[in-house]
């Protein structure tokens, strides 16, 4: 079987001229692929964000856009899951759901999870931001963080109560929870094991990583904790679509630190505005997680897709590509720099609402 990496499938797709993609697929299954009876809530995604908040920004306008679409009514957010340890990070989770009126949206947090890793942009004290007299800045919903449940428990939860074959979910950090829930086993909310409750109730899995041979970088998300990631490419069943939104997709959408603070000009009370007047933002950071949350809400016809193929993790965090025509896996194409500036801008005009 010949291996490719995306920037060989680059070139076959331009050599096409783009005319031949994979966006005849709206959405990762058709309606088709759904069994009778279970068409009445595909019009709205079903989404579960599973996040490592409290290092990159781009989680939070991940978090924000599926506010907005909650809000315009093209979605629902079931839950919030943090994948990255400390109570702090999943204050922060906390603290975005009640500023953008989302405080009954449920979070857990990750528990035994990748110990110290790398922290890019640290915001984890947003939660404690205080006004000048002194009174807490941002609400919070939850008063003891350390009632909430384990990541791969809400998971559990939120996944047996949902129609088969409905819920999207956005993964846009670690591993570690989807990890913890493939190999967890049938308890009170349902008889079935992690991978069996995965394979009857998930859609689609849009996923934040890998690094296909474009990027200078090594990808991060899975490099941080190979163990889980390794058992995820394991145990994630071969029949459970999955979009991998790669470090490439996202090198060329940069949301630079003071237009995120000029688009938000009408408070200074916003939690993101707050993180770039307050942290240091002017790292290079790139929009790559939103992508998973504009691909899962509005469909593939946005994107440059593979064609259907699997995906394969090496040690060295390096993601390849292999065609098959009964392969669970597709891989978002990077785009040209007017698709980079219409990605932006969608990210853009939600800050700019009030």
């Amino acid at each position: 079987m010949k291996v490719l990496t995306i920037k060989t499938i680059q070139m076959w797709m331009l050599a096409l001229t783009l005319i031949c993609v994979t966006s005849v697929f709206t959405s990762c299954k058709s309606d088709d692929d759904n069994p009778p009876g279970e068409q009445d809530h595909t019009s709205v995604p079903l989404v579960i964000l599973d996040t490592d908040i409290g290092s990159s920004t781009d989680d939070l306008f991940s978090l924000e856009m599926l506010y907005y679409y909650q809000q315009q009514g093209r979605c629902k957010l079931l839950g919030v899951v943090v994948n990255r340890e400390g109570e702090e990070c999943a204050a922060c989770a906390d603290v975005m759901n009640t500023y953008f009126n989302s405080g009954n949206v449920p979070v857990g947090l990750v528990r035994n999870g990748i110990e110290q890793p790398k922290v890019w942009i640290n915001y984890k004290a947003l939660p404690d931001f205080k006004n000048a007299d002194s009174t807490p800045m941002f609400a919070h919903s939850i008063l003891d963080y350390s009632t909430l449940p384990d990541g791969w428990l809400l998971y559990r939860r939120l996944l047996a109560a949902q129609p088969d074959h409905s819920v999207s979910i956005c993964s846009i950090g670690f591993v570690t929870c989807l990890a913890q829930l493939l190999e967890s086993v049938g308890d009170a909310y349902s008889p079935l094991s992690g991978v069996e409750l995965v394979r009857r109730k998930v859609k689609c899995l849009y996923i934040q990583g890998g690094s296909y041979g474009i990027s200078p970088e090594p990808d991060y998300n899975f490099l941080q904790g190979m163990d889980f990631a390794k058992t995820f490419f394991r145990l994630w069943p071969s029949d459970v679509d999955i979009i991998f939104d790669p470090m490439e997709a996202g090198d060329g959408i940069e949301y630079l630190p003071e237009q995120v603070i000029a688009d938000i000009s009408w408070t200074d009370q916003h939690p993101i505005k707050q993180v770039y007047m307050v942290c240091d933002c002017n790292t290079g950071q790139k929009m790559w997680d939103p992508l998973t949350v504009i691909n899962a809400v509005e469909g593939d016809g946005l994107f440059t897709l593979t064609e259907r193929g699997t995906v394969s993790l090496h040690d060295d965090g390096t993601a390849i590509f292999t065609p098959s025509a009964t392969g669970n896996c597709r891989v978002q194409i990077p785009g040209d720099d007017a698709w980079c500036s219409d990605m932006l801008e969608k990210i853009r005009n939600v800050n700019k609402i009030h």
